[in-house]
């Protein structure tokens, strides 16, 4: 046979040029990976021969095991295990979550003070801090509620009797676990991207709302892992409260074989036992882990629950239910007039901003262009007062956001008054910065609950109806990661328009986005561009600027250099510069 030949009768050819008949049906043979089952087959012999080695010995002394397994006394002391644990868990990781809270504020003293707690907690062995807390009384008779340095004294007690060993193992295990814990929640909270908390902020929300609902979901994948190894460590841990005669688990094994002599059967009842129980821990962790990873996957594998109840999935809204408003609406009838007057910002050594003045009209549509650096996206950020200006003012309707002005002095509000002043000024970032473990109307819906007190019902009737406006009423339920680009940047519009803000800031609302992506969301704005809101737009865009902005500002090295409408600057620019960077783009 011919090599031609060959190679027809292996793509299903006729010898005579043509194609033989093609299978309707294939079947699929997966690879096969020997080492697998091997190495499968010897773990199995290893697991069958420990157990025949331990279930056959007569030594394991296995009838006086099943003897004191249940027996009352060991019962007592498990109990008394599960108390400690339980406690120790909610105080140290409630301890633990103030003290990373803290170490990442903007205060250097309370920080410095969490870093020397958890310093001091992590050098001090466990074991030396219980017996130190159990002889308390002999450092201190008796503990005194007044005044710090005055003989004033409201309430006092014997330090022996108040502190009993159950209670020096309670706080010992709670200052013990505090440290610890502190360190894994800081984690969390630091592997949050920051524009979780920039968006949080850009949307109003008040910032205990921020980390309850917004920081610690998110942190919580990263923390759980680190938090469940340490509430397993405590458990086990419990039993170095023996050196303080504690009748927990493991001291009342130790008093019984002490009496009996029998001490390897007894080792394995508490062995047992602390098997029971972190397996247990094990299986929480699970399904806490499980309800933290919302939004995670964009298929997450069934739980073990919905295998064995399976529900039918609710009907998504159609784009098309419900009355849809025939315009957007902001909650006055014309945009907002953002003025900027001499605005200087630096970023240590680099002026990124430079005596820069603007004004624009309410319901104006004002396009930034300008090459990466030039100050455009600083300048944006200035005007919801997420960057603060070194010197100069930004005013909506001729009010400050940021400041409460007193003649030739500006006096920076409390962060409480900023958020309120921010609802008016919507932004969608570069990125989207959706919240990744909430579905798409719950992003939508967050901000005028939580901001402006919407009752549920309606806030989801606006919220379905501003996703159905943006084309995605049958992606409500859907989480950010299970979203194209260009959809995750339409729900990022919509939530902006949840809180029905005067002004909308775009910060290069396509860069982030596929070429064929790039329409939907622009098809957008040119709807928002008809709204009377005020739109202020950083693109690279240039058609699309010349199509709906009224002016078109361009930036360069921290200045504006041209200011005018589109048709001057786009078509017959002024200055050298703004021509240059046209020639390059266009």
């Amino acid at each position: 046979m011919s090599l031609s030949a060959s190679f027809d009768a292996a793509l299903g050819r006729s010898a005579k040029g043509g194609r033989a008949e093609a299978p309707t049906r294939f079947r699929i043979v997966p690879a096969r990976h020997p080492l697998r089952a091997v190495g499968t087959l010897a773990a199995l012999l290893l697991v069958a021969a420990v157990l025949q080695s331990t279930l056959t010995n007569p030594r394991w002394g296995w009838d006086v095991f099943a003897q004191w397994f249940f027996a009352e006394p060991v019962l007592v002391g498990l109990g008394r295990t599960f108390l400690l644990t339980l406690i120790g868990t909610l105080l140290g990781f409630g301890l633990g979550t103030l003290l990373a809270l803290a170490r990442v504020s903007g205060s250097p003293a309370i920080s410095a003070v969490s870093f020397a707690y958890v310093w001091v907690f992590r050098s001090i062995p466990l074991i030396v801090l219980l017996l130190l807390l159990n002889n308390l009384g002999y450092l201190y008779e008796t503990l005194r509620l007044g005044v710090p340095y005055t003989d004033i004294t409201f309430a006092s007690w014997s330090t022996t009797q108040l502190i009993t060993p159950f209670a020096a193992a309670v706080i010992g295990l709670t200052l013990n676990q505090g440290a610890y814990s502190a360190e894994v929640i800081r984690g969390g909270i630091l592997s949050v991207d920051q524009g979780q908390t920039e968006a949080a902020a850009a949307l109003g929300l008040p910032r205990g709302h921020q980390a309850r609902r917004i920081v610690l979901p998110q942190a919580m994948r990263s923390i759980l892992p680190g938090a469940f190894n340490q509430i397993i460590g405590l458990a086990k841990g419990t039993s170095q409260v023996y050196i303080i005669a504690l009748p927990e688990l493991f001291y009342t094994v130790q008093v019984i074989y002490r009496r009996n002599l029998e001490v390897i059967p007894l080792l394995m009842v508490a062995t047992v036992w602390y098997f029971i129980i972190l397996t247990a821990l094990s299986l929480i962790q699970r399904v806490v882990e499980r309800h933290y990873a919302k939004g995670a996957l964009r298929n997450p594998p069934p739980s073990i629950l919905s295998r064995l109840w399976p529900t039918r999935a609710g009907t998504p809204a159609s784009a098309e239910s419900g009355a849809v408003p025939a315009r957007w609406t902001s909650r006055s009838d014309v945009g907002g007039e953002i003025e900027i007057r001499h605005a200087r910002k630096s970023f240590g050594e680099v002026a990124v901003l430079k005596d820069v003045s603007l004004r624009m009209e309410p319901g104006s549509v004002t396009v930034i262009l300008g090459q990466s650096g030039s100050g455009k996206s600083t300048l944006l950020r200035t005007i919801n007062h997420l960057e603060r200006l070194d010197d100069g003012i930004v005013t909506l309707d001729g009010s400050l956001i940021g400041y409460r002005r007193d003649g030739d002095t500006l006096y920076e509000l409390p962060e409480k008054e900023v958020l309120k002043r921010r609802v008016d000024v919507g932004m969608v970032f570069q990125g989207f910065n959706l919240f990744p473990h909430l579905t798409a109307l719950e992003n939508v819906i967050e901000a005028p609950m939580a901001a402006q007190g919407l009752p549920r019902a309606e806030a989801e009737a606006l919220g379905r109806e501003l996703l159905a406006r943006v084309g995605l009423g049958a992606k409500a339920d859907a989480y950010p990661r299970q979203l194209s680009g260009g959809q995750q940047q339409r729900v990022a519009i919509a939530r902006a328009l949840a809180l029905r803000p005067k002004v909308l800031l775009f910060d290069e609302p396509t860069s982030a986005l596929d070429p064929e992506l790039v329409g939907e969301v622009l098809a957008v704005i040119r709807e928002l561009a008809r709204s009377g809101t005020t739109l202020v737009i950083v693109t690279h865009e240039i058609g699309f600027a010349r199509e709906v902005a009224d002016r078109v500002v361009f930036m360069d090295g921290g200045e504006v250099l041209e200011v005018g409408p589109p048709a001057q600057v786009l078509g017959a620019p002024q200055h050298p510069r703004t021509r240059d960077f046209l020639a390059k783009v266009l």
